[in-house]
């Protein structure tokens, strides 16, 4: 189905939850970082605290401070831009999960880059440059404006900011900024897409193929009045089915309760082929 992308203007009550909460928690650690002194050192990305005090929740709040407005108003806008249509295709428990995924992994970059580092890192643009990688590897031709003048598409421009961003932390040209921070978020969403998501797809057919063939019906018999049917079980949820197929991936098919395997083999059944 070909996706048409509208240029609506920006309409805060209308945006998805999962948006709209990341965008209230942004603004909110923004202004309290304005008030509170040490707020960036406590709650930035620092590595030496990070890696030798154990300071464990630094790779997760650094998302949510910001150095100045432009930098905020930035990483917004681009929450915005990319997130809506990576949201409306996966919905708001992956979207979030991928979110935070990449966050992680551009704080992973960071440390293992400069671990002895005591300057805060801070900003949600690990997030975001994950999120750029998302939305061009599902919509690779949608044509985007860069800098607002300039038409190019989507997977052109993401390889095009990785290349800006691997070059300007090869060379150290911007010292102020976590280039490859940036790096680690794309390289994180690009290998979870790759990797994770396709897995999850191919499980979903192989179990289908395997519940299929179980249950391949049995030979034909003299037809004879029957009893009234059972009343039919429920569909299995999808939120079900994905979290089951995670807990496969990570876990193995021998992890999975008796519950887990009737919910994805009502799910099999449901979608094999009439």
């Amino acid at each position: 189905m070909t996706r048409i992308f509208r240029h609506d203007p920006i309409d805060f009550r209308s945006l998805p939850p999962a948006i709209r909460g990341l965008m209230i928690a942004n603004v909110v650690g923004f202004v309290v970082g304005l008030i509170v002194p040490d707020m960036h050192s406590l709650f930035g990305l620092v590595p030496q605290q990070v890696l030798f005090q154990r300071w464990i929740w630094q790779p997760i709040t650094y998302l949510f401070l910001h150095g100045n407005i432009w930098h905020l108003v930035f990483n917004l806008f681009a929450l915005w831009m990319f997130g809506m249509p990576v949201e409306s295709q996966w919905g708001e428990r992956d979207f979030l999960k991928y979110y935070f995924l990449c966050g992680l992994g551009a704080a992973a970059a960071h440390l293992a880059m400069a671990p002895h580092s005591s300057v805060p890192v801070i900003g949600a643009s690990g997030s975001v440059y994950g999120l750029l990688v998302a939305f061009a590897m599902l919509y690779p031709d949608a044509v985007v404006y860069l800098y607002f003048l300039i038409p190019v598409k989507a997977a052109h421009m993401a390889i095009l900011f990785g290349a800006i961003e691997f070059f300007s932390g090869a060379t150290g040209s911007t010292p102020g900024v976590a280039r490859f921070a940036h790096l680690g978020g794309m390289l994180t969403g690009y290998l979870y897409i790759r990797w994770w998501w396709v897995a999850k797809i191919q499980l979903k057919a192989f179990w289908r193929r395997a519940m299929s063939a179980e249950s391949e019906p049995a030979p034909r018999v003299a037809p004879r009045r029957a009893a009234k049917p059972p009343a039919a079980a429920p569909d299995a949820d999808m939120a079900q089915v994905d979290r089951i197929l995670d807990k496969i991936l990570s876990d193995g098919l021998e992890s999975l309760t008796d519950d887990e395997r009737g919910i994805m083999h009502r799910y099999s059944e449901r979608n094999k082929p009439s």
